[in-house]
């Protein structure tokens, strides 16, 4: 039998009877007894622009080639003078692709300068852009921890997420980064693949599909990575969009509430983590600053705050947040339970 929400779900309707409102995030997590605050600062998330070379069905971004949004050297600065008064041990830097900013190396280098760790979010086809066939180099000298885009093992539905020609692209660029050593065992160069499912639907058992996805590329194209990751796509931005034109948005969002799973939150990613964006705006995760909800209710940029500041912060919330808590649960780093 299902919890109190999944009955409100599928209660019947008598007629004249006004319709039962969907149960809040935050009145869901009222009856959990979770007040959702931030408990440490371990990542430092920073989403240098909105550029990027693809424009995939299911970037909550809504990143794409005519972006103009891209953050200076300037903000880069003052970031990592913030980040430099921390002991913050990982720096996370997305987009858009995020090494299309002219600014890109100088601030992966300036992070590795303070000892600090970079994870990088790439979508393994702008290592083909001109000027950035080097890319796969700079990142082994720079012992980047790349986590990769590929949706699927499949041609077809990777190509039908994110344009044709892109999985065969794909492929070639893992190839490129096994040939200096990311993805194999003591190589020390980390290699993570996403998987996003192609429609509306949660992401299958990560464990499982990593097996599948290691075994498939392996034989086919002798490709190795470390790990794989299973994220849920997010009802908002393109996605959202791309619900609403197929008439699946109010399905999706109601299997999000109905799949609630409370074993997720405490270990959901904006309890360990502050996102900033282009302009160096401060939100708790990244879905929250694509939907402009500022972390204090206001725009303040990271510099404007000492770093203490930032922890033991209530979180702000709305019901996109079903999105983190549904199922195995999703994170920017895979499955939550």
């Amino acid at each position: 039998m299902g919890g109190p929400s999944e009955l409100l779900a599928i209660q019947p309707r008598f007629q004249g009877e006004a319709p039962v409102e969907p149960l809040s995030f935050g009145a869901r997590l009222r009856r959990e007894g979770v007040v959702l605050r931030r408990e440490a600062l371990e990542t430092l998330q920073i989403n240098v622009g909105k550029l990027c070379n693809q424009a995939c069905r299911h970037c909550h971004v809504d990143a794409g080639p005519h972006r103009t949004e891209v953050m200076t050297r300037e903000t880069m600065q003052s970031i990592l003078t913030f980040l430099a008064a921390t002991d913050i041990p990982l720096v996370d830097i997305t987009g858009g692709a995020p090494e299309v900013n002219p600014d890109f190396r100088y601030l992966v280098k300036q992070i590795r300068r303070l000892g600090r760790s970079v994870m990088v979010r790439c979508n393994l086809t702008v290592i083909f852009e001109q000027g950035l066939e080097d890319l796969p180099d700079f990142y082994g000298e720079h012992e980047v921890e790349l986590v990769c885009s590929l949706p699927c093992y499949l041609e077809e539905n990777v190509d039908q997420q994110r344009g044709k020609g892109v999985f065969f692209d794909s492929i070639e660029a893992l190839k490129r980064l096994n040939a200096i050593g990311y993805g194999k065992p003591d190589s020390g160069l980390l290699l993570h693949l996403v998987y996003n499912p192609v429609g509306a639907s949660l992401p299958p058992p990560q464990a499982e599909l990593e097996a599948d996805y290691k075994r498939v590329l392996g034989e086919r194209y002798g490709i190795s990575f470390n790990r794989l990751f299973t994220i849920t796509n997010m009802p908002i931005s393109r996605f959202n969009d791309y619900l609403r034109r197929r008439g699946e948005y109010d399905g999706y969002t109601q299997t999000l509430r109905d799949r609630f799973n409370a074993h997720t939150i405490d270990r959901l990613m904006c309890r360990f983590l502050v996102s900033v964006d282009w302009e160096g705006n401060i939100y708790d995760c990244d879905f929250n600053q694509m939907l402009d909800m500022h972390l204090s209710g206001r725009p303040k940029k990271l510099w404007e705050v000492p770093p203490g500041w930032l922890v033991d912060r209530r979180i702000r919330i709305a019901d996109h947040c079903y999105g983190c808590t549904a199922g195995a649960g999703s994170s920017c780093g895979g499955e939550l339970a």
